[in-house]
Parts: structure tokens; C-alpha cells; sequence
């Protein structure tokens, strides 16, 4: 076993070695542009790209011509609600999402409340999933658009979609889910699911950084996009620019992989997942699962420790690759957004630990981390006089602090 161990494959995975080595010609001898539609080294080029987007399309059981390649899934967010606020202004401005989203969507819809549409962020029950009924009764004649995150980045919920699905699919509604984590992690089904536009990446699941995918639905109904980026009318006019190929060709290959490995990827990391669960909460009191118990993906465990600085954890456990809320918001000191709509208070925000497990984590590795964990915890608490109060029997919320007054 080498360390350090890497345990944060939520925000990013290593590209699989079988999908660098697909990449790899699209670099130097197959260099052509996809567009360039007089000569082989075009045809070769396009080609690539059109077997990448069958391969990316078979996962989620999509039409390749609806998977509209961008940089990633913050711009898939950003073209999905703002094409569609754009696009569909004339019909109606209220747009429905929840307070758990990605910051890509909670950003981009409060740019959108800023142009003048109406925005309402529906709340999340104490285990992290979305109520369809809540959404339901959102509804208002002006709602052109839901969106609701398929799988949390944090806490691991994977949300009701497919009933989300239906209530837009009968109010007339297009419905778009942040599928980041999902995809490539657990079935997903744009039909099954009544979906219309869904977010995703390659990174997520083995493939490389800076390519991404908006599923955008052809037929019943055919959605229709403003661009936000202008120029030679690539992807069907969604999204211009020169396309990645040696990226994309990488993107296909990580979701071949993927849609043959899930079944008995899942299952393993299901099996590990559970193993770290119980191997740190059967050693340590005070500690809190986030996110709800079994509807949740099979590489995540979020556990809040009480009387334990969530940062200070990570200090001690520093050769172990691990997260103390999303990646994108690591850089700031406020407690998770997400964790505080689940209810749950600072303190234990501030305490709580995301472990995301991956394709090329080992029993050997899991073993290490509950070993580190449990030890570092232990320490750390034998730190804390709140923590030797608290076992005393004081309840801590009646103790008047000096400097209070």
C-alpha cells in the first residue's frame, strides 16, 4: 500500500490508464479538426467524435445526436438554465430548483433572479432528499424550468427523479437534473426518468478534466437552447467552438467502461463504503451519518464528529486524500450549505468529514483510513474539554460562558 491515499474521487477522479491510452493517437497522428469536412484527417477526426457520443449516449440510454459536448458540467449548469430562461422567456421567468444544488446551479440561478426571473429554492428533508410534493406545489403558471440535482456532491442522496420526471412531464414543464455524480456510478435512464436536459462530466468517472456533456432532448418534447457561446455553429448551433477531440475520444471510453463495470463496480464500492461506515462509527460515539442511510451512492459516506474541528481531522489524517464539504467551496471557511439545509447545526457542520471512495481504492486502503481515523478522533478529543464535559453528563447548551454577558 503506498500513501498518500486518495479518498476524495468526488471531485475528481484519475483517468483509467485503458482510457488515457485511447486518447493518446488523437494527440499527434490523428490531430484533424472535426469540422473539417475535405479531407481524411477531418473524416478521421469526426468519426472518433461520432463513436464518442454513441458510447456516452448508451449510458444513459440517450440518442447521440442529444449529447452536446461543452468544457464541463459547470458549463452544461450554466447552459441548460440560461439557455433555457433565454430561449423560453416569452412563455414564463419562474424557475424551481432545491437548496442542496451544486454552486454551478445556486450561482447561475441567482445570476438569473438578477435579469429579472423568479427563482424558488425548495428545501430538502433532514436526510438530504428532495419532497416531489414540495416541488409540485412550487408550480405557477410562469414555470418554464425545474432542476433538481440527481446524486448531492456531499452527502451522497440520490434524489426522486424520476417522480420529478413526471410532475413536470404533466405540467408541460422541461425538467433539467445536475447528473455530475451520478452518471457512471448508478443507472441513469434520461427516458425512465423523463428528463430533458442533464449535466455531466468526464472527470467524474475516469475520463479527463476539462470535457463535458448537456443531454438535450430531441422529441417529446424537442428542447430548444439559447447558446451562450457564439461563433461557428457546432453542436447543433448549442455550443460553438473547435471540439476536443483526443478529450472527447477519452469521454467515450470512460462511459463504455463505466456502463460495463457498474454492475460489479457498484457492488464493490458498496461493500467498502459500508465497511468504512461501521468501521468508524462502531469505534467512535458522537458520530452522525449525513445524507439518507441506503439512498445514496455506493462510494460515499459523510460523517459529522461531534467535539472534533473538522479541519483540524484533516490536518491529522494528511496522508489521506479527503474533503470537508464539495471541492468547489474547500477555499471558504463557512460551514456546508448543504449540511445547513439538512439541519444540521454548525458545529457538527463544521465537524464533518466526506470520504469518497473510488475504482482503485483497495480493502488494504479502507483498513488504513478507519485505523487513522478512529486514532486521530480519539486524540483530538481527548483535546477537547467540551468533549470531557459533555462525557461528565453536562449539557453543554445551559453552560454560560465567560464574556457572554
Amino acid at each position: 500500500m503506498k500513501l498518500p491515499i486518495y479518498m476524495d474521487n468526488h471531485s475528481t477522479t484519475p483517468v483509467d490508464p485503458t482510457v488515457l491510452e485511447a486518447m493518446l493517437p488523437y494527440f499527434t497522428e490523428k490531430f484533424g479538426n472535426a469540422a473539417s469536412r475535405n479531407h481524411a484527417f477531418g473524416w478521421e477526426a469526426e468519426a472518433a467524435v461520432d463513436a464518442a457520443r454513441q458510447q456516452i449516449a448508451a449510458l444513459i440510454n440517450a440518442d447521440p445526436k442529444e449529447i452536446v459536448f461543452t468544457s464541463g458540467a459547470t458549463e452544461s449548469d450554466n447552459l441548460a438554465l440560461r439557455g433555457i430562461a433565454e430561449m423560453y422567456r416569452e412563455k414564463g421567468d419562474h424557475i424551481i430548483t432545491t437548496v442542496t444544488e451544486h454552486r454551478a446551479i445556486l450561482d447561475t440561478a441567482k445570476r438569473l433572479e438578477k435579469m429579472g426571473f423568479s427563482v424558488t429554492y425548495v428545501p430538502v428533508r433532514a436526510d438530504g432528499l428532495v419532497d416531489p410534493d414540495v416541488i409540485k406545489q412550487a408550480i405557477t403558471p410562469k414555470t418554464i424550468l425545474i432542476s433538481a440535482i440527481l446524486a448531492n456532491n456531499e452527502i451522497g442522496t440520490i434524489n426522486p427523479v424520476a417522480e420529478i420526471g413526471t410532475i413536470a412531464k404533466e405540467r408541460g414543464i422541461l425538467f433539467h437534473s445536475d447528473a455530475t455524480q451520478a452518471v457512471g456510478k448508478i443507472p441513469v435512464d434520461v427516458q425512465a426518468m423523463g428528463i430533458d436536459l442533464m449535466s455531466f462530466t468526464a472527470h467524474k468517472m475516469y475520463g479527463p478534466k476539462g470535457i463535458g456533456a448537456l443531454y438535450v432532448r430531441r422529441k417529446n418534447p424537442r428542447v430548444r437552447l439559447a447558446p451562450m457561446i457564439d461563433g461557428g455553429g457546432h453542436e447543433r448551433g448549442m455550443r460553438s467552438g473547435t471540439l476536443p477531440v483526443p478529450l472527447i475520444v477519452g469521454f467515450g471510453k470512460a462511459a463504455d467502461i463505466c456502463r460495463q463495470m457498474m454492475p460489479e463496480e457498484s457492488k464493490r464500492l458498496t461493500a467498502l463504503r459500508d465497511r468504512l461506515r461501521d468501521g468508524i462509527m462502531t469505534q467512535l460515539d458522537e458520530t452522525y451519518l449525513n445524507g439518507h442511510p441506503t439512498r445514496r451512492l455506493p462510494n460515499n459516506v459523510n460523517i459529522s464528529f461531534a467535539y472534533v474541528e473538522g479541519e483540524s481531522l484533516l490536518m491529522g489524517l494528511k496522508d489521506i486524500a479527503l474533503s470537508s464539504g464539495s471541492a468547489c467551496t474547500s477555499a471558504s471557511l463557512e460551514p456546508s450549505y448543504v449540511l445547513k439545509a439538512l439541519g444540521v447545526g454548525s458545529e457538527l457542520a463544521h465537524s464533518s468529514i466526506r470520504y469518497g471512495l473510488g475504482r482503485f481504492n483497495t480493502e488494504e486502503e479502507v483498513e488504513y483510513v478507519i485505523r487513522r481515523t478512529v486514532e486521530i478522533v480519539t486524540k483530538l478529543r481527548e483535546m477537547s474539554p467540551l468533549y470531557e464535559m459533555a462525557k461528565e453528563g453536562i449539557d453543554l447548551s445551559k453552560v454560560e460562558w465567560k464574556g457572554e454577558h
